[in-house]
C-alpha cells in the first residue's frame, strides 16, 4: 500500500493507524498544496480531489476520505483494537466520533488556514473550536480514550487535528483533560514514529 501525505495535514491520522496496526506500507509526501508528488508524480493522476489523504491499494485503487481510510485500516487488522468489530454499537459510536470531529472540529480549523480571512473571521472560529472542545473534554472527564479505554482511529484523527491548535494559537492549557489527552497520545511509539518521519519532531 502507498499512502499519499503531506506533514502534518489531516493525513497524519491514517499515518499513525497504519503504523499502530502494523501494516507495511510507503508514505508518499504530496507537495505544492497536492500537485506533485515528492517523485514529481502529478498527485491529480493518483485522486482527482488532489487533497490528502489517499491510500492506493496493492489493487491498484485508490481510496479517500480519512473518515473511509481509518476503519478500512483498522479492518486490515481487526486484532489491532483500532476499530471495534462491526455491527456492534461500539462501531456505530466510531464512526459517530469520526464523523463529528470531521464535520465540527476538523472543519472548525479552516478559517486558520483560508488565506484572507478577517481577524473577526478567526476570533469567531476560535471561540467555535472552544465549544467543540469543551464537549470532547466532557465526554474524556473520565476515561482515557474517546470510546473508553482503547485506543482507536478516532483518537489517531482528534489527536491530528489538536495539534494544529499550537500552530493557529491555541492554548489546550484551557482544556486540562484534552491537553492531557493529546500528551498521553505524543507519547505512544507508532504516534511518534508517524512524526517523526513526517519531519514534525526530531
Amino acid at each position: 500500500m502507498k499512502l499519499y501525505y503531506s506533514p502534518g495535514a489531516c493525513s497524519l491520522a491514517a499515518h499513525i493507524s497504519l503504523r499502530e496496526a502494523g501494516l507495511p506500507f510507503e508514505a508518499v509526501k504530496v507537495e505544492g498544496r497536492g500537485t506533485k508528488t515528492a517523485g514529481g508524480v502529478d498527485y491529480l493522476e493518483v485522486t482527482p480531489k488532489g487533497y490528502v489523504p489517499a491510500l492506493q491499494l496493492d489493487s491498484g485503487e485508490v481510496l479517500t476520505e480519512g473518515t473511509a481510510i481509518m476503519p478500512y485500516i483498522a479492518d486490515l487488522k481487526p486484532a489491532s483494537g483500532l476499530a471495534p468489530a462491526a455491527g456492534t454499537m461500539p462501531r456505530y459510536r466510531l464512526h459517530e466520533w469520526l464523523g463529528y470531529i470531521n464535520s465540527e472540529v476538523h472543519k472548525g480549523f479552516g478559517p486558520f488556514f483560508t488565506p484572507g480571512v478577517s481577524d473577526e473571521a478567526k476570533a469567531a472560529a476560535k471561540a467555535n473550536l472552544g465549544r467543540k472542545f469543551e464537549l470532547v473534554q466532557r465526554e474524556l472527564a473520565n476515561q482515557s480514550y474517546l470510546l473508553g479505554e482503547t485506543f482507536t482511529v478516532a483518537d489517531a484523527y482528534l489527536f491530528t487535528v489538536l495539534g494544529w491548535t499550537a500552530i493557529v494559537g491555541i492554548d489546550l492549557s484551557a482544556w486540562p483533560a484534552l491537553k492531557a489527552y493529546h500528551a498521553r497520545i505524543a507519547a505512544r511509539p507508532a504516534v511518534l514514529e508517524a512524526m517523526q518521519a513526517e519531519g514534525l519532531i526530531k
